[in-house]
């Protein structure tokens, strides 16, 4: 994690024993997505809200994280599947945020690493809510979020929301 002039970062690294191109359809999946954040009830309610996304795909997110139920809207704004997706924030509670989702594969292991560079509202305020909550917060949700794409993927589950 590191923090300049307002903007925090985050990566986190996950080692998944399954083949890239699986492993990068999951976590482009909508529908797993929604599973690996049920406990924030995270649902897309925009027109596309199922199935894998693509580059130019608008995502509208409904979540609740600390007690708010909130809307978020992302754009993915880079594909390069298997290697590479990106999506950035279009409108939501961060002042902004650009997560870049990274993908390799040796060894028969895949390789994840997510790096998600967000900043929050607020100057000041926004600053001390990422140092003390909101960067803890956000690794942990996307820690759980790479566990549920690691279990479905090492255990054959990812039949039940990948539609070949």
């Amino acid at each position: 994690m590191s923090t300049t002039s307002g903007k925090s970062s985050i990566e986190v690294i996950t080692k998944i024993k399954a083949p890239i191109d699986l492993c990068f359809d999951l976590a482009t999946s909508l529908d797993l997505h929604m599973i690996s954040t049920s406990n924030t009830n995270e649902k897309a309610i925009g027109a596309k809200s199922s199935g894998l996304v693509k580059l130019n795909d608008i995502i509208v997110w409904e979540a609740t994280h600390f007690g708010i139920r909130q809307q978020l809207t992302s754009l993915i704004s880079e594909y390069d599947r298997p290697f590479h997706f990106a999506d950035t924030q279009v409108s939501g509670a961060f002042k902004s945020f650009y997560h870049d989702h990274f993908f390799s594969y040796s060894n028969g292991e895949t390789e994840m690493i997510d790096r998600f560079n967000f900043e929050s509202p607020l100057g000041i305020l926004g600053k001390m809510f990422n140092n003390l909550i909101l960067t803890s917060y956000m690794t942990n949700f996307l820690t759980q979020r790479n566990q549920v794409i690691k279990a479905y993927a090492e255990s054959g589950k990812w039949v039940e929301v990948l539609r070949t």
